[in-house]
Formats: structure tokens, sequence, C-alpha cells
């Protein structure tokens, strides 16, 4: 399952976007947001999903 970004959460800094090892995260509409079909929760990469690491925000980053 992909991971989401809650948008009313979202201080739009851009950290998760550049952690992304699969460029599932971009800018739309002044909000970042998690393409599903393209994120991996970063299995086989990172032991948990990079964007909930980095988020400053806890809870912004969570599973869809």
């Amino acid at each position: 399952m992909a991971y989401k970004i809650i948008a009313s959460q979202c201080t739009v800094c851009g950290a998760c976007e550049f952690e992304c090892p699969n460029a599932a995260i971009s800018l739309k509409n002044d909000i970042y947001i998690i393409d599903p079909k393209k994120c991996t929760q970063c299995e086989g990469q990172s032991e948990t999903p990079r964007c909930a690491d980095v988020c400053p925000v806890p809870d912004t980053c969570v599973q869809a």
C-alpha cells in the first residue's frame, strides 16, 4: 500500500521529494502529493519509508 501526505499538515518544505528513491513525490498546486503507482514504501531500499522519516511534521506522511 502506498503512502500519502496529509495536505492540511504539510509545510511544503520539500524534504520528502528529494528523499524519495522512486520519484513518487511531486509538487502540484502548491502541495506535495505521492503517486500511489510509484510508491513502494521504499521496500528493498530502506527499512522505513523515507518520506515519513524526513518529514518535520509528525504523522504527515502516512500509509494510505
